[in-house]
């Protein structure tokens, strides 16, 4: 059954009335004439008449039955009307035709039901039936109509079909706003079964602030009947099942049916169009509310789009702008870079904050930032570019002002920290090299410090530090323990002896988060002997000539500064000739470097250099040419180099009991080995100093003494070594005090004296100036 239009036509049924009219005449013993009149309309029937009585017997047919039904008229008359129909209909339908007896008029059969006629050949068809009661004299008989609709029933399917198909939720209705057909995509949109939806209102699927003037819309559009967008230029919405509201676009189509007008909307769910649209037009509004100059241009330079930022920067409008070149908006020595900057936007590339120099319309030149992307078509072809610039001109002059400012704050900081630092004095004998480089970030103001100390008799401090951090804070640092160290050092204290006084200073500051290293060594050249101790500083390095560089044998101590921490060293001979290698971190911690990498990386490049034995200064330049071949990126450097001092010419020692005999005994011996050196010119002067010191230590000290002379170049040096940790302290006599002359008398006569602390007790020194005549001895 079609569900547009009625299925029997107006010419069908005046054949069936009439038929009903002449079959009462031909039953009735009417005339001849009205028989034939009867059978001549049946068979001017356009459809197949099957005519049965009440038992369901075919009585009559026509010409049109049996091409329909494919059988001969004698194969038919007075079978069950059943033959006709498909075997799977049969058992209801001896029921449905008894029920016909019984309400009897003119009307479709199976209104509302699918109707299927079976042929000769057992093939089934699509049918329409009307059926008409004939009564008679010999009882009832019934008329049935029967019409092959399977191309009608063929064109429903497709047009069916197609509404399936179609991309959009399709909804049909009526011109009173019923609903009469939908499609799977309208039952997936709105959330509704379809048999929720046939035969209800379509205000169903309109949200509730809207169905007021629905029905004023519609009936509007039946009388202005076109294709054409609903609600054009307004927002339109529908309802979910759920409740929920969706934006829509929908197309109405009429439809002239039989049975009056039938509306066709296709809808369409637009939210994520809307999305984007809102995306876009918030995108749109940003762009042109941005600070920063915004514009796009063609691939061959031309402007398309200019924002309010960049009339603001560059002084022309968007009229003025748009369809100009590019390079308008450069200084004339930069049009080049217009046409590298479009090559490279060609091939796809995009360029990240370019900065360069701009020209505005005045002619005023501006320092831009500039970052240009490529744009692409949907295919991912390049077809423009568009630029963000920013004014950078405000910042290039701060910048310049910062490091002009810097510059200066880096030079006051430097000068402050190498006048903190100090200048080692030269020692006679000792050859050195140092360097120091300032840290590459910052001020470059740092805590390294290193120092020389000469401690008389021979002997030399070597001092190396390091106060972790830069700034000012830590170049202070630096300065005062380098000021503490160096007097404490020329006391004569042995290097664990300072680390312990240093550790209290260090406590005593009481600065946070400063990490302090330090090392000591004390070379004593007499004797070929280095004393070191390190708190927590970096390995000393050593280099022999002929056997490369190792490390310096040196307990690991904890950093100054910790407390409680009881400090030790190591004393060790040393060939004649070796360097020492005194280093801060700077030099062997470096970005995306191993520490350890580095100090192998050290002990390499010595070792290559002390095959050579070159000059100390040439090994400074190559150590710091191969471990920092990058100026920049480094903490603050100190490098210090000290080869070991010559060996004295001479020495003598002998050993002497603490009594007062000893006195007498040590000048014999002191006179014997100036006389055996040729030395005349100073041996009473040493004679007479070292009497007082004997009397000083037979008082005052326990026995054994130790006398060692030393002869060198330019001194000779006398030590007097006891078992007392008392340091004799020089004072003013009383004028008739006995006693207390003795070292004011060595301090007026000697070049240089001084009492250094060791393990067994203290050793007196005291230096002459070997100047005067010698004798071969």
């Amino acid at each position: 059954m079609s569900d547009l239009a009625e299925v029997v036509t107006p010419g069908c049924a005046d054949v069936v009335e009439e038929l009903c009219q002449c079959g009462a005449s031909v039953t009735t013993g009417g005339p001849r004439a009205a028989e034939e009149r009867f059978r001549g309309l049946l068979e001017a029937a356009p459809d197949a008449m099957v005519i049965v009585d009440d038992t369901g017997t075919i009585k009559l047919v026509n010409a049109q039955t049996e091409v329909l039904f494919g059988y001969g008229r004698e194969e038919l008359l007075g079978r069950p009307v059943e033959l006709l129909v498909p075997g799977r209909f049969r058992a209801h339908h001896t029921e449905h035709r008894n029920n016909y007896a019984h309400n009897q008029q003119v009307r479709p059969m199976g209104a509302g039901l699918d109707l299927y006629g079976l042929r000769k050949d057992g093939t089934e068809f699509p049918v329409e039936i009307s059926l008409s009661p004939l009564e008679t004299s010999d009882g009832l008989l019934v008329s049935a109509a029967v019409r092959d609709v399977s191309e009608r029933k063929a064109a429903e399917e497709r047009f069916r079909g197609l509404l399936e198909a179609a991309p959009d939720a399709m909804v049909i209705v009526d011109d009173t706003g019923t609903i009469k057909l939908v499609n799977a995509q309208t039952e997936a949109l709105f959330g509704h079964r379809r048999e929720e939806l046939l035969g209800r209102p379509v205000e169903l699927l309109v949200p509730g602030r809207f169905r007021a003037h629905h029905t004023e819309h519609r009936n509007n559009y039946a009388h202005n009947q076109q294709v054409r967008p609903m609600g054009a230029g307004l927002d339109l919405y529908g309802l979910r099942k759920d409740g929920t509201e969706f934006p829509v676009e929908i197309s109405l189509s009429p439809l002239e049916t039989s049975d009056g007008l039938l509306v066709s909307a296709a809808v369409r769910d637009v939210s994520e169009r809307k999305a984007a649209e809102e995306r876009i037009n918030e995108l749109a509004a940003l762009v042109e509310s941005s600070q920063d100059a915004i514009l796009a241009k063609t691939l061959d330079g031309r402007i398309t789009y200019w924002n309010a930022a960049a009339q603001r920067l560059y002084g022309y409008t968007s009229a003025q702008a748009v369809g100009q070149h590019v390079s308008v908006l450069a200084p004339p020595d930069r049009e080049d870079e217009i046409s590298r900057l479009l090559e490279r936007l060609r091939d796809g590339e995009k360029v990240e904050h370019f900065e360069t120099l701009r020209v505005t319309r005045s002619g005023g030149l501006l320092d831009v930032d500039v970052t240009l992307w490529p744009t692409r078509a949907p295919d991912g072809t390049v077809i423009g570019a568009c630029a963000i610039v920013r004014d950078i001109s405000d910042r290039k002059r701060a910048e310049a002002e910062l490091t002009e400012l810097y510059e200066q704050q880096r030079h006051i900081a430097l000068t402050l920290q190498r006048s903190l630092m100090g200048t080692p004095p030269a020692i006679p004998g000792l050859a050195t090299a140092s360097r120091y480089l300032p840290a590459t970030q910052g001020a470059g103001v740092g805590g390294d410090w290193f120092d020389l100390i000469p401690l008389g008799a021979g002997r030399v401090g070597v001092l190396i530090g390091d106060v972790m951090g830069r700034g000012l804070e830590a170049a202070a640092v630096m300065g005062q323990l380098r000021s503490a160290a160096h007097a404490l050092a020329k006391t004569g204290m042995q290097p664990r002896q300072l680390m312990q006084a240093l550790d209290t200073v260090v406590a005593d500051l009481d600065v946070p988060d400063q990490l302090v290293t330090c090392c000591y060594l004390v070379i004593a050249a007499d004797a070929g002997e280095v004393t070191a101790c390190s708190a927590g500083h970096l390995p000393v390095l050593v280099t022999i000539p002929g056997e490369g560089a190792r490390t310096l044998p040196a307990p690991v101590n904890a950093p100054l500064g910790v407390g409680g921490v009881i400090y030790e060293q190591c004393c060790t001979t040393i060939a004649r000739g070796a360097t020492f290698v005194l280093y801060t971190d700077g030099l062997v911690e470096t970005p995306g470097g191993d520490i350890e990498d580095q100090i192998t990386e050290l002990v390499a490049t010595l070792d290559k250099l002390a095959s050579r034995s070159p000059d100390l200064e040439f090994v400074a330049d190559e150590v710091l040419a191969t471990l920092l071949p990058d100026a920049d990126g480094h903490d603050d450097v100190t490098l210090l180099l000290t080869r070991l001092p010559a060996a004295p010419l001479a020495t003598a020692t002998t050993e002497l009991p603490a009594l007062p005999r000893s006195v007498p005994e040590g000048r014999g011996f002191l006179g014997r080995v100036l006389d055996d050196w040729g030395l005349v010119d100073r041996a009473d002067d040493a004679c007479l100093l070292l009497s007082e010191v004997l009397t000083n230590a037979v008082q005052h000290a326990q026995g054994p003494i130790e006398l060692h002379v030393c002869r060198t170049d330019t001194e000779l040096t006398i030590e007097i070594a006891d078992h007392s940790p008392h340091l004799p302290q020089p004072r003013v006599a009383a004028e008739d005090a006995e006693s207390g002359r003795g070292l004011l008398l060595v301090r007026a006569l000697a070049d240089d004296w001084g009492v250094r602390p060791t393990d067994k007790g203290k050793t007196t020194w005291f230096s002459l100036k070997d100047t005067g005549p010698r004798r071969n001895g």
